[in-house]
């Protein structure tokens, strides 16, 4: 798969599909997946970003460049200490590919180790990419796989991810983020819901790599999960800026630990192997008490609100309620008075902000 990043930094195990497949606006792909279509047989239209979009990225870039290179830092200590020299990162696409890129280079320079990194498809409701697995077991022990994401929302790719490494023996289902504020995992750089500024803009911070795709018609038995490659869109592409930016905030004088001592493991087990007590179950009342029937239209946190604001059709923006004036949500408050789109403030846990899709009956 052809990307705008160096192979020495990720390889993509992806199928270039690259004019294969015509991408259609947000308006059109929500209201077909509101009405069964699975998301990743479509792909949205990219656009270079708008200066409202470099308005917000720039301001995230600033605010989270430093909690976010320490939270890597953090993050990479952890992967050390618990995979070994050996680790293999496997990244998922795309929002995973550029924090496997800050992890392996983190590495380098503090441990002076050259770790493999890898992008791989996985898909929720579909499950992981199985020609990219059986690829990287056929090179590497099951055992040095790590998987690695930017954040946890409220855990549907994690409880995607548990149900497929199933198949594959000795691979871990461990998943290592950046930022978990469900408190799902111990594997993280911090349990603080921080702003991850390239889940600001799409192909433009992600080596010019669409969303992956995955249908029949185009993607054969024995094919990688596709992907199409913008290399229109050269001009407008921060991906290295993003990392440069990132990378020059590293601290390598100490080992970090989390960088909030309250995580606690969690206790019971809900559905899908989900813990109880999680960001989950406040996703699940949050729908609950908005009558929203499909918790998918609910997206928790600050990475994900913004991504409804900027990628989705919005119906309202929930804000928790000490967080009024907290300059991490300031960005989240302009583009919904931009937009219209009303704000509440609610008494969230887990997150400082969620983002609620409109409902096609609304839309």
């Amino acid at each position: 798969m052809r990307s705008s990043y160096r192979e020495s930094d990720v390889v993509f195990l992806l199928k270039d599909i690259t004019g294969l497949v015509e991408p259609k606006p947000s308006e059109e792909r929500e209201k077909e997946i509101q009405t069964g279509r699975h998301y990743c047989e479509m792909l949205p239209i990219e656009y270079v970003p708008s200066e409202k979009y470099m308005e917000v990225y720039q301001e995230a870039l600033e605010n989270y460049g430093k909690p976010m290179a320490l939270a890597v830092g953090a993050l990479a200590d952890k992967i050390i200490q618990k995979k070994g020299e050996h680790v293999v990162l496997v990244s998922l696409a795309r929002a995973g590919t550029p924090i496997g890129i800050l992890l392996k280079r983190y590495i380098a320079r503090k441990y002076h180790l050259a770790v493999k990194h890898y992008s791989i498809s996985i898909i929720r409701g579909r499950g992981i990419d199985d020609n990219a697995m059986k690829f990287l077991l056929g090179k590497y022990q099951a055992q040095v796989l790590l998987f690695v994401d930017g954040w946890i929302g409220k855990g549907a790719i994690l409880g995607e991810l548990k149900k497929a490494v199933a198949s594959y023996p000795g691979v871990s289902a461990d998943l290592a983020v950046v930022a978990d504020p469900a408190k799902m995992t111990e594997l993280c750089g911090t349990h603080e819901d921080i702003l991850i500024p390239s889940s600001c803009l799409n192909c433009t911070v992600s080596g010019l790599v669409s969303r992956t795709f995955l249908r029949s018609d185009i993607i054969g038995r024995d094919d990688f999960h596709g992907a199409v490659y913008y290399g229109e869109m050269k001009d407008a592409d921060l991906s290295y800026a993003f990392i440069d930016a990132i990378e020059k905030n590293f601290e390598f004088s100490r080992n970090f630990q989390v960088m909030e001592p309250s995580f606690q493991e969690p206790g019971k087990k809900g559905e899908e192997g989900i813990a109880e007590g999680t960001g989950l179950d406040e996703v699940k009342k949050i729908a609950q008490e908005f009558g929203i029937s499909d918790i998918n239209l609910v997206k928790p946190g600050i990475g994900e609100t913004t991504r409804v604001l900027l990628r989705r059709i919005p119906w309202k923006v929930l804000i928790r309620q000490d967080c009024k004036d907290d300059r991490a949500l300031a960005h989240i408050l302009r583009l919904a008075e931009e937009k219209a789109i009303p704000v509440a403030y609610y008494p969230l846990k887990h997150y400082k902000s969620c983002g609620i899709i409109k409902k096609l009956a609304d839309a």
